[in-house]
């Protein structure tokens, strides 16, 4: 069995690592730090919750251990992600495992935070920069970063990055930077955006890839409940938030507006929820995603992008409320729990035009999704044939009155 002993011998790096408690490397791990550590290009293609950040921040570390011969103004690795939060916890990590490297500083910014203060924390002397592409962008044309002693360019979540519409701004940053630099890119998906990325900014990578059912399917639970409509969600949701195992919870719901009217009614109802989407100041999700590490918030309704980049070991549960946009995504979401080798339960909430979307997720992790029922939640509308296909008719009745009354609002769907 391979240890992170085998991958490199730097004994400051390693005793933070044991401290972390990681002991063996996962297999992005095992793949991808020899190959950085050898100074190739990478295109590499792993799931949320494989041990991606690792797998390029030790080999970067590593690199940082020898002295630069180049000037000591700006950074020597560069970590772009497509999210605050995401920001945060890649940071986090890097100051993790350099905590033994006191030489070593790190440095984030990102939209929504003052400008002031990341241009203070600019101006001193620092190796790792993690930023979103959108204010590293404004920083570099307002000449408060310079890119003339970087050694590493690290992409991280680069199929986010393209969904956000960040390309541009990814390029734009790279071309700033020296040609001769090392590239790490770092993606869910190798989609044919992210393919020409890789071709405009990689030389000669050595692709690595890591299936997701490698991850996803040993210590997560899915579930399916075939619903009827709103009512049947909000009637399941309550029924199963009163559950005594479900200590903590992300639900996901398709839009901001969804998310914020969702997140009323449980606070309505009583129950510790809070609400995180792209439309809300940097301090409020801060002060969001630290309330729900601090277990101070039992219910976390969010949208994707809000919750991309979050990592919470005490996430017992991810309840899909509204079904994602692609597998990928949903991949991504029950990620969210699991964490840590801990187990967790994924719940996803199946209308009739849902179906199309379990079928590709299916296919995309090659695993069969289980249908489930709860007594006297079943779904009103009968299987079609044993195959599970929904039948032709859909009940469309109005909505009954009850504890979570829907609002009109919710058939707009925003993003």
């Amino acid at each position: 069995m391979t240890s992170f002993q085998d991958l490199f011998s730097h004994k400051e790096i390693l005793r933070a690592i044991e401290d972390a408690g990681y002991s063996v490397p996962t297999p992005i791990q095992q793949k991808a730090i020899p190959e950085a550590i050898r100074g190739a290009d990478l295109c590499a293609s792993a799931q949320t919750g494989t041990g991606k950040t690792a797998a390029f921040i030790l080999p970067s570390l590593l690199r940082l251990t020898e002295t630069s011969k180049g000037p000591q103004r700006g950074p020597r690795v560069l970590i772009l992600v497509p999210t605050r939060e995401l920001a945060i916890q890649v940071a986090k990590e890097a100051q993790k495992y350099s905590k033994y490297l006191p030489s070593v500083k790190v440095v984030t910014i990102f939209g929504g935070a003052s400008y002031a203060m990341q241009n203070r924390d600019l101006s001193r002397p620092y190796d790792i920069l993690v930023a979103t592409p959108g204010r590293l962008l404004d920083h570099l044309e307002r000449r408060k970063v310079e890119f003339s002693r970087l050694e590493v360019l690290i992409l991280d979540e680069a199929d986010r990055m393209l969904d956000m519409g960040f390309i541009h701004d990814v390029e734009a940053i790279a071309s700033s930077t020296p040609k001769n630099r090392q590239t790490l890119l770092f993606s869910a998906t190798m989609k044919k955006g992210v393919a020409n990325l890789a071709k405009k900014l990689l030389k000669d990578p050595v692709e690595i890839s890591v299936e997701p059912t490698t991850i996803q399917s040993q210590n997560i639970e899915e579930k399916l409940f075939k619903v009827d409509g709103l009512e049947h969600k909000y009637r399941l949701l309550e029924h199963l938030l009163g559950e005594q195992e479900m200590k903590q919870v992300i639900v996901f719901t398709a839009t901001k507006r969804q998310a914020d009217q969702l997140g009323d009614k449980l606070m309505l109802n009583g129950e510790s929820a809070a609400v995180l989407h792209g439309d809300m100041r940097q301090s409020q999700r801060t002060k969001t995603i630290g309330k729900l590490r601090k277990q101070a918030v039992r219910v976390l309704v969010a949208t994707d992008v809000a919750a991309r980049g979050i990592d919470v070991s005490t996430l017992t549960h991810v309840i899909n409320f509204d079904m994602p946009m692609s597998p990928e995504d949903y991949v991504h979401r029950i990620g969210r729990t699991g964490r840590a080798g801990a187990t967790g339960i994924a719940l996803s909430f199946v209308s009739r035009r849902d179906f199309p979307m379990i079928r590709r997720i299916e296919a995309y992790t090659s695993k069969k999704l289980e249908n489930h029922t709860i007594a006297g939640l079943e779904p009103k509308e009968k299987e079609a044939s044993k195959n599970s296909q929904f039948p032709k008719k859909h009940n469309k009745k109005p909505f009954r009155q009850g504890k979570f009354r829907p609002k009109s609002s919710f058939k707009a769907r925003s993003r």
